[in-house]
């Protein structure tokens, strides 16, 4: 039997390993290479603002080995929110052992004391199909949407 990994909350002094966890998780599925600073800075304002999200981390073997962030959409169809997984990351020697199965329980179970959320979801590179087929594992499914951006230049 599996044993599962102690998920909580982020806190503040979670900021630099989700610095770096988000740095890898950018280098690894776009190639991109991100200021570590201006990740940090975007981390602790996220942990300082509730409103904004939250951080779920998961340890293993005495190591953060894994966490997502959580924002919300409100859903004016559904007259409810959901709850965006995002900058999802698992440390490479803690893959496949069932982590991020933890992380979303983790999630669902907090979302089971707010009554206005109405769902989950979360984007994938359309090439990363571990990941696809982990969140298909999950219950999740592929939506008929597509993403469309427009960056605006960064502050700070």
């Amino acid at each position: 039997m599996r044993r599962k990994a102690p998920v909580r909350l982020g806190q503040l002094s979670d900021a630099p390993v989700l610095a770096e966890f988000n740095r890898a998780m950018a280098r690894e599925t776009e190639g991109k290479d991100l200021p570590l600073d201006r990740i940090r800075a975007g981390v602790e304002t996220l942990l300082k603002n509730p409103n904004f999200g939250f951080y779920v981390v998961a340890t293993c073997e005495g190591k953060t080995a894994a966490s997502l962030m959580v924002t919300t959409e409100w859903s004016d169809w559904r007259n409810g929110a959901f709850w965006w997984i995002q900058s999802v990351y698992v440390r490479p020697e803690f893959r496949r052992r069932g982590i991020f199965r933890d992380l979303y329980a983790f999630v669902k179970s907090c979302a089971a004391d707010e009554p206005d959320v109405c769902g989950y979801r979360l984007y994938v590179e359309r090439d990363n199909t571990g990941a696809r087929k982990t969140y298909e594992a999950m219950g999740m499914h592929e939506t008929p949407y597509r993403m469309y951006e427009e960056l605006r230049e960064s502050p700070g």
